[in-house]
């Protein structure tokens, strides 16, 4: 008989309490990841899976870190039910070298299935190839493998300009069939949302929402205010071949509006941020505010740096004193710097919300406050939906999950899957980010869960600002400012702005074809996430990580009907 979703939603909440009391019980994240995968959330599904098999590992090894607790914690399932391995007569050894070799192989088949429900093909697919390394006759994982490798095919297939296919052997005999596992796609999405348990986001439109945010923009921009408005809702990326049914209702948001004329070329704005980051590892940058250090021989202030750190640099002291009361001590001296920096051309944006999350973790840890409290982050709104959504197809009672999770699929696919995810941006590397800060993952739980870091990056990515670098051309330096980014986006700003250590709103002298600046009083200021001198369906592109959606602002729509008229007319 089917069950609610609010059950499993409820079975999740109670196998949280129990990780919670009990963070290395490997059982226990694969009982969760079974429940996030009913309720619709595999990137949240694979994130436990993999947290259960690095606990697996730790039981095998002897001198592993956490091996005691998590071996401890498995042996109480022994314990508790001495037939969980179907011999009552097996000893306590021989019942945990059986759990531990079930609990493993369901990680690989938890892992490669829900990564590729993700579309991380080649995440999913090296998952399946260490699976069968281990246990080469499990039929699941091999057949989970061929529905990766048939997927990839055909994707492929679209990608080409020819309709071909990649066909190369990778030289240990597995070859795939016509498609190569390293030509898989791995870059995937997750449900980008508020999350029903997530209890830290604030009421946005509430009076003392809105009297504090107020008190803090009179500090850096006293002839603005902030004030609930209603923007277009952003056309869903998935259905943009299509006519839409009915016009979608405005969304309810914050935005930032003039208390007084605004004069052409006047700035409004000045923020500064301890929440900025840069990718550079051997550049000389503030470790503050990445601002280029300059030559020690000519700079007009002395650098400063920190006591504790040989290579860790600020531009002056009040820099150090802000970092050493924020976020340095988390990191001080632990080789943070090392993980997001220096990476592949194509990876640097990524690298840099990575960075993000880093400093959010190291601020919350020195403040001793959950990462979503921050100042700096908690008003922020991450372009996500609302409560999000929950499945209205559940497992049964049968047992079958393999049919359970088939009729599920195209629900999964039904919704709105728009924060970029990846397994090693997602899940690996906030893991190496926490060990690297000396902090135990699974005893950490409480506040680095894989939906807090996924609430962040989705904070993030609709809200951090870049600087490229002017050597490259790739964004080397980003930065989250509470105040500048509740300013709403529009293809036709009326400010511009500039970022130096501090942003800076600047009010246009001209609009988009030439029109006058200024902004008058009680109007919207509105901001830019790309470059408005693209046309309408480059800008959608370059803006749709950051909304969430494609942007319906009212130049969209208009230059849209027009680019459609014309190909209408040949």
């Amino acid at each position: 008989m089917p069950q609610s979703p609010h059950i499993w939603l409820a079975e999740r909440n109670r196998l949280t309490d129990l990780l919670y009391e009990s963070p290395y019980d490997l059982i226990l994240y694969l009982d969760r990841a079974r429940v996030y995968t009913r309720l619709g959330y595999p990137d949240l599904a694979a994130g436990d899976a993999y947290r259960a098999l690095l606990l697996a590992d730790e039981v095998r090894d002897e001198t592993g870190e956490y091996h005691e607790e998590a071996a401890l914690a498995l042996s109480d399932h022994c314990d508790t039910d001495p037939g969980i391995c179907g011999n009552g007569d097996a000893t306590t050894d021989e019942r945990l070298e059986q759990l531990l070799n079930e609990g493993t192989l369901k990680c690989y088949r938890v892992l490669s299935s829900n990564l590729s429900r993700c579309g991380c093909l080649k995440s999913a697919w090296d998952f399946c190839k260490r699976g069968l390394a281990l246990f080469a006759e499990d039929t699941e994982l091999s057949e989970e493998r061929e529905r990766i490798l048939s997927c990839g095919k055909r994707l492929l297939r679209e990608q080409s300009s020819d309709g071909g296919h990649v066909s190369r052997d990778d030289g240990d005999g597995d070859e795939g069939g016509d498609v190569h596992p390293n030509d898989l796609p791995d870059q995937g999405f997750a449900r980008r949302e508020v999350y029903p348990w997530n209890a830290y986001e604030p009421d946005r439109f509430s009076p003392e929402s809105l009297d504090f945010l107020n008190k803090e923009m009179a500090k850096v921009a006293p002839k603005c205010e902030v004030k609930a408005t209603f923007l277009p809702s952003l056309q869903d990326i998935t259905t943009t071949d299509e006519e839409p049914s009915a016009p979608l209702p405005p969304r309810r948001q914050l935005g930032v509006f003039a208390k007084e004329d605004l004069e052409p070329g006047e700035i409004i704005l000045r923020e500064t941020s301890l929440l900025t980051v840069n990718n550079r590892l051997h550049d000389s940058f503030c470790d503050a505010c990445s601002t280029r250090l300059p030559d020690i021989s000519i700079a007009e202030s002395p650098i400063a740096a920190c006591p504790d750190c040989d290579d860790t640099f600020f531009c002056n002291a009040e820099c150090l004193r802000r970092a050493l009361e924020s976020y340095h001590p988390a990191v001080c001296g632990r080789d943070v710097e090392a993980v997001g920096r220096e990476v592949e051309r194509k990876e640097t944006t990524d690298a840099l919300y990575l960075l993000l999350l880093g400093r959010a973790i190291a601020m919350a840890e020195t403040k001793g406050c959950h990462p979503l409290e921050l100042r700096e982050v908690k008003y922020i709104w991450g372009d996500f939906v609302e409560g999000g959504g929950m499945p209205s197809v559940a497992a049964d009672d049968s047992g079958d999950d393999a049919a359970a999770e088939e009729r599920e699929g195209a629900f999964y696919a039904s919704l709105p899957h728009t924060l970029p995810f990846t397994f090693p941006l997602n899940i690996l590397l906030p893991l190496h980010l926490l060990l690297k800060m000396s902090l135990d993952p699974y005893t950490a739980l409480r506040h680095h869960e894989p939906w807090i870091h996924n609430t962040l990056l989705s904070k993030f990515r609709g809200t951090a600002s870049a600087r490229l670098s002017s050597h490259d051309g790739t964004p080397e330096v980003s930065a989250v400012h509470p105040l500048w980014c509740l300013a709403n986006h529009d293809c036709d700003p009326n400010v511009r702005w500039e970022w130096g250590g501090e942003i800076r709103f600047w009010v246009r002298e001209r609009r988009v074809g030439g029109r006058e600046g200024g902004v008058g009083k009680g109007e919207e200021v509105f901001g830019h996430y790309c470059d408005v001198g693209l046309g309408v369906k480059e800008r959608r592109g370059w803006a749709v990580g950051s909304l969430g959606g494609l942007c319906m602002c009212e130049r969209c729509k208009r230059e849209e009907a027009e680019e459609a008229r014309r190909e209408l007319m040949g």
